[in-house]
């Protein structure tokens, strides 16, 4: 991907949603639920405080993430979906050695 954030902005990747329900009723696309969680993609320098000097972020690109339901803008790069928001929406890290003894 050919693309930086600036500022305290993120690039985020949605996770991909079931298709089935915990009953096997499959789901049609148009009545999803667009996941919350997502995985960091890019991340712009960091904001800057009164004094001029750079904070950097405390996320970085490969991080799962939580964010809002109504968190970022949806934009297509390279072809694919992707959410921009600042950092600020961003709900918390997902510990993935956790995530993935959930999923085994």
């Amino acid at each position: 991907m050919k693309f930086r954030p600036l500022h305290d902005r993120v690039v985020i990747r949605r996770a991909e949603s079931d298709t089935k329900s915990k009953g096997g009723i499959i789901i049609p696309d148009n009545a999803k639920e667009k996941p919350q969680e997502g995985e960091v993609i890019a991340v712009g320098p960091g904001a800057r405080d009164e004094s001029g000097a750079l904070i950097a972020l405390d996320v970085k690109a490969g991080d799962l993430i939580l964010f809002g339901k109504w968190s970022g803008t949806e934009v297509k790069i390279d072809g694919e979906d992707l959410l921009i928001m600042k950092e600020a929406d961003i709900m918390g890290i997902i510990d993935k050695t956790i995530a993935t003894k959930k999923a085994a």
